[in-house]
This record gives structure tokens, sequence and C-alpha cells, in this order.
């Protein structure tokens, strides 16, 4: 058994990273010390434990590790590595790092691709973000392709009679397998998406603006159009300019946002001496953490991600150890300072985004009360609910959020059928846990045969101990009536399984009207106002989700059912006649001379495809 006194004896006076454990072994705080002797004993020191945090820190160490490190930037570099690793209960925590995508220009490939990523590599390509906003993201990386025809798959060799892809065809790609590019042009237009993602829109954006004149004064509308419609989209994506400062810097603003409804930092990125936007990060924090160490926290975290840290970050308070934090962001060449400016432009700046943050918490504050009072009306609504069908809540969980499975059918004529579950905690989507089923044993459009497929495997899975299907709700909600609620109801008693269903039935201008009991009894839904209001958001995204998933996959098997079944006529041959007849309506009215006018059909495939439309 560790014994936590004699191994305090035996920690060096040397710098280090030390790691507390509980007593299943987890890691739940780590740290770093100049000194690992002093700095460990502290939390064994009853003056130390006045923080109600460090007390319960304390309670909970059941043995802990040290490493010693060279010196107190080494030790820093490595407390930063393990917390992003073990993701410590107790440390101060940037929440969910892992999901803000970046942009990467695949500068190390002979034609560079405009991609998104979650991770960042050093493999010699130039990586922009973290960005908060993944549609964004999104946004930016189609807007090139398609405005750029950049260059879209991975392959960076093409052999002689290298067959393009659909996107040469669809005028989305230049064609660099096929030798159509011009590779000085190509890397011109690389360096203006370098520039627009460094933050510097404006010179891309005049660029765009010459040509679009360019191209109406001869004539080309169509051109001119094109961009046009380009300049309107980066517009709209560079955040709208607030202020311009004197001088043209890059720095970024770090500040503190503290509700009672959790802790974010708000990160105001200054490009080009402009004031150019706003992104929010939550955090994962105690009410009793110092803020000026939320926020060393965060600057530690969030850009020993970045491959390029702004030469200056500007807060509103001073943060511990901040010349270490300089020095650990600081890379050869390349000095970060971070400071809290007290006069001059710098301060007008942080003033204007101090009472932005301001404003900011107010207005969190007002909807996190509107939400609070929502969620409770709901609770009681769900509570009184599950009363009705004979299933209250026990004692002690009448304050915690009633958890709501709903399920939905979706084909078109009974074909592709699918099936989808998603889940609600309270007023929350528990998107960890939706599921989506593809119909095996149910041919045609039998709505209740699919639904009862859908429950039997979702609970199948789960008496069989499948984590991701563990969970079982308080209630199922289902999209439809009294038919729904029996074919389910039959399903969870031959399973043995005694949740609560009801049924969710819509009026004819497809308005929740009622809940629906097994027993055939209603609950109009008029007067409960909570309850239609809650019925009906269920509703819509339980068939949100049930329609993209058919829609993806019928898409795709109606492109194979058709096309691919001729003989002959693969992957490729299907994409060119696509981007040739521009339909499948038009290769079936295709004579077989249009059909062979295509270099790559001959006169068999050309008969193939005669002979299967008729």
């Amino acid at each position: 058994m560790f014994d936590i006194k004699e191994n305090l004896k035996k920690l060096p006076d040397s710098p280090g990273v030390y790691m507390h454990k509980d007593r299943l072994g987890q890691v739940i705080y780590v740290g770093k010390a100049i000194s690992l002797r002093n700095r460990v004993r502290q939390y064994f020191q009853t003056s130390y434990q006045t923080n109600p945090k460090i007390r319960a820190l304390v309670g909970s160490i059941a043995e802990f590790e040290y490493i010693t490190c060279s010196s107190e930037m080494e030790a820093l570099i490595l407390e930063c590595n393990l917390i992003k690793k073990y993701m410590p209960k107790y440390n101060v925590l940037l929440r969910d790092d892992k999901t803000y995508p970046y942009i990467v220009v695949t500068t190390s490939e002979e034609y560079p691709r405009v991609v998104k990523t979650r991770l960042l590599k050093k493999d010699g390509n130039r990586y922009f973000g973290p960005y908060s906003d993944a549609g964004a993201v999104n946004e930016i990386v189609d807007l090139f392709g398609s405005i750029y025809a950049l260059k879209r798959c991975r392959k960076t060799s093409f052999p002689e009679g290298f067959r393009p892809c659909l996107h040469y065809f669809i005028g989305e790609c230049q064609g660099m397998c096929i030798g159509e590019v011009d590779k000085a042009r190509y890397r011109e237009t690389i360096e203006e998406i370098l520039q627009y993602l460094s933050g510097k829109a404006r010179p891309l954006l005049d660029r765009l603006k010459d040509r679009m004149q360019k191209a109406s004064e001869a004539m080309a509308y169509e051109e001119a159009a094109k961009w046009r419609d380009a300049i309107k989209a980066l517009e709209a994506l560079s955040e709208t300019q607030r202020v311009t400062m004197i001088g043209k810097k890059d720095m970024d603003i770090v500040l503190p946002l503290r509700t009672t409804s959790g802790d974010q930092m708000v990160l105001f990125p200054v490009r080009d001496g402009k004031l150019s936007g706003r992104e929010t990060f939550p955090i994962q924090a105690e009410e009793s953490d110092q803020t000026e160490d939320l926020v060393a926290a965060f600057i530690k975290q969030y850009y020993s991600q970045w491959a390029t840290v702004p030469r200056e970050i500007l807060v509103d308070r001073d943060l511990p150890e901040q010349e270490l934090l300089e020095e650990f962001l600081s890379k050869e060449g390349h000095r970060v300072h971070i400071h809290m400016p007290q006069k001059g432009d710098k301060k007008a700046l942080l003033d204007l985004t101090r009472q932005d943050v301001a404003e900011m918490t107010k207005s969190l504050a007002e909807r996190a009360e509107t939400r609070r009072e929502r969620q409770q009306a709901v609770l009681r609504e769900m509570n009184g609910l599950l009363s009705m069908v004979g299933c209250p809540r026990a004692p002690g969980q009448e304050n915690s959020p009633v958890r709501v499975e709903s399920y939905d059918i979706s084909n078109t004529n009974g074909v592709d059928s699918v099936g989808a579950m998603v889940v609600f905690s309270g007023l929350n989507k528990v998107k960890k846990d939706y599921r989506r089923f593809r119909i095996r044993t149910i041919e045609g459009a039998d709505d209740y045969g699919s639904l009862q497929e859908v429950l039997y495997r979702r609970y199948k899975h789960a008496l069989a101990g499948d984590p991701g299907f563990s969970t079982l709700p308080d209630i199922i909600m289902m999209d439809g009536g009294l038919g729904q609620v029996h074919a389910a109801k039959k399903i969870l008693d031959a399973m043995r399984l005694p949740i609560p269903v009801v049924g969710m039935a819509k009026d004819d201008a497809h308005r929740t009207r009622a809940i629906v009991f097994d027993d055939g009894r209603e609950l109009p839904l008029a007067d409960h106002q909570v309850l239609f209001s809650y019925a009906g958001t269920i509703q819509e995204e339980v068939h949100r989700y049930a329609i993209d998933y058919h829609h993806k996959l019928h898409g795709k098997n109606a492109i194979h059912s058709v096309l691919d079944e001729i003989p002959g006529v693969g992957p490729k041959r299907r994409n060119e006649l696509l981007y040739h007849f521009k339909s499948v309506e038009g290769v079936k009215a295709a004579t077989m001379e249009e059909l062979m006018e295509l270099p790559s059909v001959t006169r068999q495939v050309a008969e193939n495809i005669r002979e299967y439309f008729k």
C-alpha cells in the first residue's frame, strides 16, 4: 500500500511534474514545480487547504507519482502534454479541444490541396486554426475548392493514361492528373489562399474584384458572376472589421467570461491591425479557481496546439509565471509577448473588447436563466407524464432530467427503409447516443414491422451488455399514434423490459396534438404548451435524423442501381456519362452515335447501354 508520508520524504529538491492519483489509480491532478519536494508537501499541510477545491483534491489523493526534469521550462512542457493525455478532474481544462478543426494547405505537395483536419502534424504543411466553428471551416474549404478548382485527391503521381475523376468532369478540378495545369499559376492561387487564411483578407478580395471587373469588361458575364459570388461569400466569412489600429499588427486578446452557468475564454484575433472576430471556448473549472489561473491555463493549452503563435497576446490582468509562459510559446526568431497595456491604441482596443465581454456576460446570464426556467418546466411536465403512465420517479430522482428516446422510420415507397433513434436528457440532445438502423428483415413500406426490428436490435444490444446501448430511457416517445405505441410495446413486453411508451399524435396540419397512451387514452396538448413545444422538438429531431440518413442511402443507391448495373460501365464511365448527358434520363435518351462520341465508350458498351434501357 502506498504510504504518503514515507513517499513525501523521498521527493527530490529538483524541477519536475507530479501526478496525484485516486484510489482507482486514475490521475486526478497534474502540476509542475521548481522543487518537487516543497510543492508536493504543500498539499498535505493544513495551512494550504483553505480552498474547497484543494481540500476535495487532497481528500481524493491515494498516491502520487513524479517525473524529474532538467528545468522549469521542460517541466512546463511535460505538464501541458500530461494534462492533454489524462484530462485530470481537478485541473483547469480547455474542454473538447479535439473537436476544433484546422485548415491545412498541403504545401509539401507539388499541387497543394486545402482541406479540413483535426490533427496537427509536423509534416511541412501550413496549418491554420484551430477554429471553433466547424461549419465555417467547411464553407471556406468548399468555397476555395469550387472557385479555384483546386486539386481534391491525395494522389501525388499519375501514370500515363490516367483517367480523371468526377471532379474534373464537373469543372471542380483543373486536371493536374492529365497535365492541364500551369504549375506557376496554381502556386499563385495557393499564395492568395495562404494570405487569406493568415487573416489578410483584403489583398485576395481586391484581386477577385479586379478579375470580376476584367471579366465583365470582356463580356464574360458567367465568369464575372462566379467572382462576384466568391467575393460575397469571402466577405461573409470574414468577420466584420470593427476597429482599426495604427500600424499593421497581428495579436490576440484573451479575456475570461465567468457566469453561473459555466466558464469560457473569449479570444479576439487582431490581424493586420484590425479586430476581426470573436471565438469562445468553454473551459472546465471550479468556482473557487482564480481567474488569472484560468487565463494562464487556457493560453498554455490553447496555443500549444498552434504551429505559429501571434507575437503579442493582450490580457486584462497579470498572470502567474507570465515570463515562463512567454518563453514556452516563443520559438527561435519568434518572440511572444503577453502583457496588459496601460495606454494608447492597445489599451483602447482592450477596453472595447472588455465591454463586449461584459455585454456577453449579461446576455449569457439572461439566456441561462431562461433556459433554467424552461428546464424546470419540462421536468415538471415529464414527471407528471411518468406518473400518468404508472412509472413515477423514485425518491431522490425527481430533480434529475428525464431521459427520452424517440424513433422514426423513413423510406421511399418501401425502398431503402431506415430507422432512427434520438435521445434527449431534458432539453439537451444526447447526440453521442443517437443511432441509425438500416432495415434488414422487412420488405416494403411496413413501418410497424420496421419499427419493431429497430427496437429489437437496439434492446438486444442493451441486454447483451453493449456499452454503446447500455443506458436505458425513462420513457419512449414514439413519432406516431396508437399503432406505433402498440408495435413498440409488443417488442418491449416480449423482451421483459418495463419501459413506458407513449405516442406523439399529429393533426391534419402535422402539428403535435396529443400524447397517446397504450390503453387508448389521450392527453390533448392544447392546454400543455410546455409539453406541446417539447414533444414537437423531439418529433422534428427524430424525423430530421431519419430523413437525412434515408436521403444519403437512397442517393447513393440510386446512382448505383442504374448505370453501375450496365455491363462495361464502372464508376469512371458512369461519371463521364453523367457529366456529358447531365442526368440518367439524358443517358437513356442518347443514340448509339451520341454515346460513342465519348472517348471511353466503345461500340460494345454503347450497345449494352441501349439494351439496358430497352
